[in-house]
């Protein structure tokens, strides 16, 4: 079937992998990737499919009304899948103003050029918005988050998603058009951006640097590939129901602690390096403002309506993205300079 995609943050870390999926499985599709850019996003992400014939980019700030408008006017999109966002809890209690920006008035910005784009046909067409767990708030020892969990964000970044969130909502109740939103728990895998916590521990082992840990690493979160993330949003796309919500979890909880002491034993085993070597490097600094304790995610919904279920174990989806990593050395290296140095000594100098 000959369709148009909108895919945003396509150059980003999971846009990335969304879109060479699309790529890759609908030769029919074309797949316009919307990406501004900015320090995370990064075409080389993209390079091995960059030539496909049914690929195209175009750079576009989702801030930018006119901007978006001439995306829409250029293209007659049957969906959007929304992936472009500020991500990082740090730098959103640094700079909230940049999370306002993208994550809010961006998705607004999307909604009124979706609805405006067809008049009287935009309910056939869906918009599909990829969210967080981060917008149910701070879970205790026990409990999982399910689609019926109230909101309760604790951080501008959660706020600026739970927002979102809401005008996804109300946008599609107001105006009539279809949409789905789905709220995903921690992904990892290749490309993501080191200031995560994965790649950056990865990156500090590599350089014999201090591992950051905030607090006493006893913060829980859920885990999941990003290609089973990728997978997930494919089969919502084309399966989902309009108008509902869709958990999507890793079945797979960690203390930070103990996911920072497992990647330095699989690091230690790929470098070559005396058991316990790279465990010294683990550091505690002052912890984040606001931290949530515990985040994780009930996909049972998923995996009942859409039969999806994670295919990737943790062990070797942390193994799978050390090797990547360091293979892949020029490209992290190109990434780690600049700006990213900058901020990294900005935030993690703090020992607690």
């Amino acid at each position: 079937m000959q369709k148009s995609i909108l895919i945003t943050g396509g150059a980003g870390f999971i846009g990335s992998h969304v879109i060479r999926r699309f790529v890759n499985n609908y030769p029919g599709y074309t797949i316009v990737n919307a990406d501004n850019l900015t320090y995370a996003g990064n075409l080389e992400n993209l390079k091995d499919i960059e030539t496909a014939p049914n690929y195209i980019f175009r750079k576009t700030d989702i801030t930018d009304k006119e901007s978006v408008m001439a995306l829409f006017n250029d293209f007659s999109f049957d969906g959007v899948i929304h992936l472009a966002a500020e991500s990082h809890v740090d730098r959103s209690i640094t700079s909230p103003d940049e999370f306002i920006y993208t994550n809010i008035i961006g998705t607004v910005n999307l909604l009124n050029a979706f609805r405006s784009s067809a008049p009287g046909v935009t309910g056939k067409k869906l918009f599909y918005h990829i969210s967080t767990d981060e917008v149910y708030g701070s879970l205790g020892r026990s409990g999982l988050f399910t689609e019926e969990t109230p909101y309760d964000p604790k951080s501008p970044y959660s706020a600026s998603k739970a927002s979102s969130d809401h005008m996804v909502r109300a946008f599609g109740n107001t105006f009539g058009f279809h949409w789905i939103i789905s709220n995903c728990s921690n992904n990892y895998g290749p490309n993501q951006f080191p200031e995560k916590l994965i790649p950056l521990t990865i990156n500090n082992i590599k350089t014999n640097r201090q591992i950051p840990v905030y607090g006493r690493g006893e913060n829980v979160r859920d885990w999941l590939y990003v290609e089973d993330h990728a997978a997930a949003i494919d089969l919502i796309f084309h399966n989902g129901v309009p108008g509902e919500t869709y958990n999507i979890g890793g079945d797979n909880e960690w203390k930070n602690i103990d996911l920072v002491t497992l990647l330095c034993r699989i690091m230690d085993e790929k470098l070559g390096r005396d058991k316990g070597t790279s465990e010294k490097l683990i550091t505690f600094v002052t912890d984040r403002a606001g931290h949530d304790l515990r985040y994780a995610i009930d996909c049972r919904k998923l995996k009942r309506d859409l039969g999806w279920k994670p295919s990737v174990n943790f062990r070797e989806g942390l193994t799978r993205t050390v090797e990547w990593y360091l293979a892949n050395n020029e490209w992290l290296e190109r990434i780690v300079s600049g700006e990213y140095t900058q901020y990294y000594q900005q935030q993690y100098t703090r020992k607690s």
